[in-house]
Protein backbone atom coordinates (compact mmCIF):
# COMPACT_ATOMS: atom_id res chain seq x y z
CA UNK A 1 0.00 0.00 0.00
CA UNK A 2 1.19 3.58 -1.24
CA UNK A 3 0.62 6.59 1.72
CA UNK A 4 1.33 10.56 0.36
CA UNK A 5 1.53 13.19 2.45
CA UNK A 6 -1.82 15.52 2.56
CA UNK A 7 -1.91 19.19 1.01
CA UNK A 8 -3.59 21.39 3.99
CA UNK A 9 -5.41 24.41 1.90
CA UNK A 10 -6.22 27.55 3.88
CA UNK A 11 -10.03 28.50 3.51
CA UNK A 12 -12.16 31.70 5.32
CA UNK A 13 -14.94 28.86 5.69
CA UNK A 14 -12.10 26.29 7.38
CA UNK A 15 -11.39 25.20 10.80
CA UNK A 16 -9.33 22.83 12.50
CA UNK A 17 -11.73 19.76 12.81
CA UNK A 18 -8.91 17.79 11.10
CA UNK A 19 -6.85 18.66 14.20
CA UNK A 20 -9.68 17.15 17.02
CA UNK A 21 -11.45 14.35 14.25
CA UNK A 22 -8.45 13.10 12.49
CA UNK A 23 -5.35 13.76 14.98
CA UNK A 24 -3.25 15.78 12.15
CA UNK A 25 -0.57 18.14 13.41
CA UNK A 26 -1.71 21.38 10.96
CA UNK A 27 0.70 23.84 9.89
CA UNK A 28 -0.32 26.40 12.43
CA UNK A 29 -3.64 28.65 13.94
CA UNK A 30 -4.92 29.51 9.98
CA UNK A 31 -8.20 27.90 9.61
CA UNK A 32 -8.22 25.34 6.85
CA UNK A 33 -10.70 24.50 5.18
CA UNK A 34 -9.63 21.38 2.75
CA UNK A 35 -6.97 18.36 2.48
CA UNK A 36 -6.03 16.98 -0.59
CA UNK A 37 -5.12 13.94 0.36
CA UNK A 38 -3.94 12.14 -3.44
CA UNK A 39 -3.51 15.11 -6.07
CA UNK A 40 -1.46 14.89 -9.15
CA UNK A 41 -1.26 18.82 -10.66
CA UNK A 42 1.39 20.63 -11.68
CA UNK A 43 1.50 22.89 -8.38
CA UNK A 44 -0.04 20.11 -6.38
CA UNK A 45 1.68 16.82 -5.98
CA UNK A 46 0.70 13.98 -2.99
CA UNK A 47 4.29 12.62 -2.14
CA UNK A 48 4.96 8.96 -1.08
CA UNK A 49 5.77 9.06 3.01
CA UNK A 50 7.15 5.80 3.27
CA UNK A 51 7.75 2.32 1.57
CA UNK A 52 10.01 1.46 -1.92
CA UNK A 53 8.68 4.74 -3.36
CA UNK A 54 9.25 6.51 -0.60
CA UNK A 55 10.21 10.27 -2.21
CA UNK A 56 7.83 9.64 -5.34
CA UNK A 57 5.45 12.23 -6.47
CA UNK A 58 1.96 10.60 -8.11
CA UNK A 59 3.06 12.09 -11.80
CA UNK A 60 6.03 10.40 -11.24
CA UNK A 61 4.08 7.03 -10.54
CA UNK A 62 1.49 7.21 -12.79
CA UNK A 63 4.07 8.02 -15.36
CA UNK A 64 6.95 5.62 -14.73
CA UNK A 65 5.12 2.77 -13.03
CA UNK A 66 1.36 2.98 -14.35
CA UNK A 67 0.85 -0.36 -15.20
CA UNK A 68 2.90 -1.57 -12.28
CA UNK A 69 0.81 0.31 -9.41
CA UNK A 70 -2.64 1.15 -11.11
CA UNK A 71 -3.02 -1.63 -13.42
CA UNK A 72 -3.94 -1.73 -17.12
CA UNK A 73 -7.18 -0.49 -19.48
CA UNK A 74 -7.07 2.96 -17.64
CA UNK A 75 -7.44 6.38 -19.31
CA UNK A 76 -4.16 7.24 -21.33
CA UNK A 77 -3.82 10.90 -19.41
CA UNK A 78 -1.16 12.87 -18.35
CA UNK A 79 -2.02 13.26 -15.09
CA UNK A 80 -3.52 11.28 -12.35
CA UNK A 81 -7.23 11.38 -13.25
CA UNK A 82 -8.66 11.86 -10.06
CA UNK A 83 -8.16 13.85 -6.81
CA UNK A 84 -9.67 13.34 -3.06
CA UNK A 85 -9.98 15.58 -0.63
CA UNK A 86 -11.33 16.08 2.86
CA UNK A 87 -13.17 19.53 3.68
CA UNK A 88 -13.83 20.88 6.75
CA UNK A 89 -16.67 23.67 6.60
CA UNK A 90 -17.12 25.57 9.76
CA UNK A 91 -19.03 28.44 7.71
CA UNK A 92 -20.93 28.20 4.25
CA UNK A 93 -18.69 27.63 1.61
CA UNK A 94 -19.83 29.62 -1.88
CA UNK A 95 -22.99 28.74 -3.94
CA UNK A 96 -20.86 27.50 -7.00
CA UNK A 97 -20.87 25.35 -10.11
CA UNK A 98 -18.37 23.58 -12.29
CA UNK A 99 -18.50 23.96 -15.58
CA UNK A 100 -19.33 20.89 -17.72
CA UNK A 101 -17.23 19.91 -20.42
CA UNK A 102 -18.61 20.49 -23.35
CA UNK A 103 -18.76 24.04 -22.18
CA UNK A 104 -15.53 24.35 -20.37
CA UNK A 105 -12.26 24.76 -22.85
CA UNK A 106 -14.53 27.89 -24.52
CA UNK A 107 -15.04 29.60 -20.36
CA UNK A 108 -11.23 29.00 -19.89
CA UNK A 109 -11.55 26.22 -17.07
CA UNK A 110 -11.65 22.26 -16.62
CA UNK A 111 -15.06 19.93 -16.07
CA UNK A 112 -15.31 19.00 -12.75
CA UNK A 113 -17.69 16.21 -11.75
CA UNK A 114 -17.45 15.00 -7.76
CA UNK A 115 -19.05 13.01 -5.11
CA UNK A 116 -19.51 13.64 -1.06
CA UNK A 117 -19.82 11.57 1.54
CA UNK A 118 -21.05 12.42 5.01
CA UNK A 119 -17.87 12.20 6.80
CA UNK A 120 -19.07 14.23 9.85
CA UNK A 121 -22.31 16.57 10.83
CA UNK A 122 -24.03 18.84 13.12
CA UNK A 123 -27.52 19.27 13.98
CA UNK A 124 -29.05 21.28 11.60
CA UNK A 125 -26.54 21.49 8.56
CA UNK A 126 -27.40 22.04 5.46
CA UNK A 127 -26.68 21.31 1.64
CA UNK A 128 -27.68 23.62 -1.01
CA UNK A 129 -28.06 21.45 -4.07
CA UNK A 130 -29.99 22.26 -7.48
CA UNK A 131 -32.52 24.98 -7.39
CA UNK A 132 -36.07 24.57 -5.52
CA UNK A 133 -38.79 23.73 -7.59
CA UNK A 134 -40.06 26.16 -10.49
CA UNK A 135 -37.51 28.82 -9.93
CA UNK A 136 -36.56 29.83 -13.65
CA UNK A 137 -33.28 31.49 -15.07
CA UNK A 138 -34.76 34.90 -14.90
CA UNK A 139 -36.05 34.36 -11.20
CA UNK A 140 -32.15 33.46 -10.27
CA UNK A 141 -30.92 36.48 -12.20
CA UNK A 142 -33.18 38.09 -9.86
CA UNK A 143 -32.08 36.90 -6.72
CA UNK A 144 -28.68 37.57 -7.18
CA UNK A 145 -29.46 40.90 -8.23
CA UNK A 146 -31.50 41.72 -4.88
CA UNK A 147 -29.20 39.00 -2.82
CA UNK A 148 -31.76 36.40 -1.92
CA UNK A 149 -29.91 34.06 -3.45
CA UNK A 150 -30.57 31.45 -0.43
CA UNK A 151 -34.37 31.43 -1.34
CA UNK A 152 -33.96 29.93 -4.87
CA UNK A 153 -31.35 27.17 -3.93
CA UNK A 154 -32.72 23.57 -2.47
CA UNK A 155 -31.68 22.99 0.68
CA UNK A 156 -31.33 19.19 2.35
CA UNK A 157 -30.21 17.82 5.87
CA UNK A 158 -28.14 14.50 5.04
CA UNK A 159 -26.76 12.98 8.05
CA UNK A 160 -23.49 10.78 8.72
CA UNK A 161 -23.03 8.23 5.65
CA UNK A 162 -25.07 9.61 3.17
CA UNK A 163 -23.39 10.41 0.13
CA UNK A 164 -24.36 12.93 -3.36
CA UNK A 165 -23.08 12.75 -6.59
CA UNK A 166 -22.91 16.82 -7.96
CA UNK A 167 -22.21 16.27 -11.69
CA UNK A 168 -20.49 19.31 -13.77
CA UNK A 169 -23.26 22.21 -13.84
CA UNK A 170 -24.99 20.89 -10.78
CA UNK A 171 -25.63 24.45 -8.59
CA UNK A 172 -24.42 23.93 -5.04
CA UNK A 173 -22.79 24.77 -1.88
CA UNK A 174 -21.34 23.39 1.54
CA UNK A 175 -23.13 24.82 4.25
CA UNK A 176 -21.38 25.12 7.75
CA UNK A 177 -21.10 22.07 10.08
CA UNK A 178 -19.81 19.38 7.47
CA UNK A 179 -16.84 17.24 7.85
CA UNK A 180 -17.04 15.79 3.91
CA UNK A 181 -14.59 13.25 1.85
CA UNK A 182 -14.72 14.57 -1.51
CA UNK A 183 -13.88 12.61 -4.48
CA UNK A 184 -13.38 13.96 -8.03
CA UNK A 185 -12.35 14.93 -11.23
CA UNK A 186 -8.70 16.31 -11.29
CA UNK A 187 -9.95 19.73 -11.87
CA UNK A 188 -9.71 23.02 -9.85
CA UNK A 189 -12.07 25.09 -11.44
CA UNK A 190 -14.94 26.32 -9.39
CA UNK A 191 -17.02 29.67 -10.69
CA UNK A 192 -18.86 31.55 -7.80
CA UNK A 193 -22.18 32.85 -8.20
CA UNK A 194 -22.88 34.13 -4.77
CA UNK A 195 -20.55 34.10 -1.36
CA UNK A 196 -22.81 35.58 1.27
CA UNK A 197 -21.22 39.14 1.01
CA UNK A 198 -18.51 38.09 2.92
CA UNK A 199 -14.82 38.83 2.39
CA UNK A 200 -11.91 36.33 2.70
CA UNK A 201 -8.80 35.95 4.58
CA UNK A 202 -7.20 38.86 2.84
CA UNK A 203 -10.19 40.77 4.41
CA UNK A 204 -11.44 41.52 0.86
CA UNK A 205 -14.36 40.54 -1.19
CA UNK A 206 -13.82 36.94 -3.14
CA UNK A 207 -14.06 36.95 -7.15
CA UNK A 208 -17.39 36.29 -8.26
CA UNK A 209 -17.63 34.22 -11.85
CA UNK A 210 -21.18 35.01 -12.78
CA UNK A 211 -21.37 35.24 -16.13
CA UNK A 212 -19.31 31.65 -16.67
CA UNK A 213 -21.43 30.43 -13.31
CA UNK A 214 -24.51 31.30 -15.44
CA UNK A 215 -23.36 29.53 -18.60
CA UNK A 216 -22.82 26.37 -16.34
CA UNK A 217 -25.90 26.11 -14.18
CA UNK A 218 -28.09 23.60 -14.94
CA UNK A 219 -31.49 25.30 -15.20
CA UNK A 220 -33.51 22.18 -14.84
CA UNK A 221 -32.18 20.62 -11.77
CA UNK A 222 -34.84 21.15 -9.30
CA UNK A 223 -34.69 19.64 -5.90
CA UNK A 224 -32.08 16.53 -6.22
CA UNK A 225 -32.25 14.42 -2.85
CA UNK A 226 -29.10 12.43 -1.21
CA UNK A 227 -28.15 9.20 -3.07
CA UNK A 228 -29.74 5.79 -2.66
CA UNK A 229 -26.77 3.30 -2.71
CA UNK A 230 -26.77 0.30 -5.26
CA UNK A 231 -25.71 -2.18 -3.10
CA UNK A 232 -22.30 -1.27 -1.43
CA UNK A 233 -21.96 1.34 -4.82
CA UNK A 234 -22.34 5.46 -3.76
CA UNK A 235 -21.63 6.81 -7.08
CA UNK A 236 -20.44 5.15 -10.52
CA UNK A 237 -19.92 7.36 -13.47
CA UNK A 238 -17.52 7.39 -16.24
CA UNK A 239 -14.88 8.68 -14.27
CA UNK A 240 -14.68 7.40 -10.52
CA UNK A 241 -16.86 4.46 -9.01
CA UNK A 242 -17.05 4.91 -4.90
CA UNK A 243 -18.34 1.60 -2.84
CA UNK A 244 -18.84 1.55 1.28
CA UNK A 245 -17.81 -0.81 2.71
CA UNK A 246 -19.22 -1.48 6.45
CA UNK A 247 -16.68 -4.41 8.04
CA UNK A 248 -16.77 -6.00 10.98
CA UNK A 249 -13.53 -7.11 12.79
CA UNK A 250 -11.75 -9.30 11.33
CA UNK A 251 -13.51 -8.87 8.04
CA UNK A 252 -10.76 -8.29 5.23
CA UNK A 253 -10.93 -6.18 2.33
CA UNK A 254 -8.89 -5.70 -0.92
CA UNK A 255 -9.20 -4.24 -4.48
CA UNK A 256 -12.39 -5.39 -6.38
CA UNK A 257 -10.25 -6.76 -9.08
CA UNK A 258 -6.99 -7.97 -8.70
CA UNK A 259 -5.62 -6.20 -11.86
CA UNK A 260 -6.35 -2.98 -10.61
CA UNK A 261 -5.70 -0.47 -7.82
CA UNK A 262 -8.10 1.53 -5.28
CA UNK A 263 -8.16 4.30 -3.24
CA UNK A 264 -9.01 3.29 0.50
CA UNK A 265 -10.71 6.02 2.77
CA UNK A 266 -11.35 5.22 6.47
CA UNK A 267 -14.51 7.02 7.39
CA UNK A 268 -14.76 5.08 10.31
CA UNK A 269 -12.68 2.26 12.18
CA UNK A 270 -9.56 1.11 11.83
CA UNK A 271 -7.39 -1.60 9.19
CA UNK A 272 -4.53 -3.38 9.96
CA UNK A 273 -2.44 -4.32 6.91
CA UNK A 274 -0.24 -7.13 6.19
CA UNK A 275 2.77 -5.39 8.26
CA UNK A 276 0.90 -4.97 10.79
CA UNK A 277 0.44 -1.33 10.58
CA UNK A 278 -2.75 0.34 11.57
CA UNK A 279 -4.63 2.66 9.73
CA UNK A 280 -7.63 4.33 11.32
CA UNK A 281 -9.66 7.24 10.73
CA UNK A 282 -8.96 9.77 8.30
CA UNK A 283 -6.09 7.02 6.91
CA UNK A 284 -6.05 7.62 3.05
CA UNK A 285 -4.36 5.49 0.72
CA UNK A 286 -3.79 3.23 -2.70
CA UNK A 287 -3.70 -0.53 -2.69
CA UNK A 288 -1.60 -1.32 -5.71
CA UNK A 289 -3.20 -4.24 -8.06
CA UNK A 290 -2.16 -7.45 -6.74
CA UNK A 291 -1.93 -5.99 -3.11
CA UNK A 292 -2.65 -8.10 -0.06
CA UNK A 293 -5.90 -7.43 2.10
CA UNK A 294 -6.47 -5.51 4.80
CA UNK A 295 -8.26 -6.41 8.01
CA UNK A 296 -10.67 -4.39 10.24
CA UNK A 297 -9.32 -4.76 13.70
CA UNK A 298 -12.82 -2.63 14.93
CA UNK A 299 -16.27 -2.08 13.22
CA UNK A 300 -15.37 0.14 10.09
CA UNK A 301 -16.80 1.88 7.28
CA UNK A 302 -14.40 2.21 4.34
CA UNK A 303 -14.44 4.34 0.78
CA UNK A 304 -13.26 2.55 -2.10
CA UNK A 305 -12.49 4.21 -5.13
CA UNK A 306 -11.39 2.67 -8.73
CA UNK A 307 -11.42 3.84 -11.94
CA UNK A 308 -13.48 2.26 -14.53
CA UNK A 309 -11.73 0.38 -17.43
Amino acid sequence: MITFSPLYMQRVWGGRSLETDYHRMLPDTAPYGESWEIVDRENEQSVVTDGPFAGKTLHELWTDHREEIFGADLPDSERFPLLIKVLDARDDLSIQVHPPADLAPSLGGEPKTEMWYIAGADPGSKLYVGLKEGVSRADFESSLADGTVEQAVHAIEPKVGDSIFIPSGRLHAIGSGFLIHEIQQNSDTTYRVFDWNRVGLDGKPRDLHVEQSMKSIDFDDFEPTMDRPDGNTLANCEYFKVEKLSLTPGQLAGNSTPNHFAIYSVAEGELEDADGRTHGKGSFFILPRGCETLTATVPSVILRTTIPS
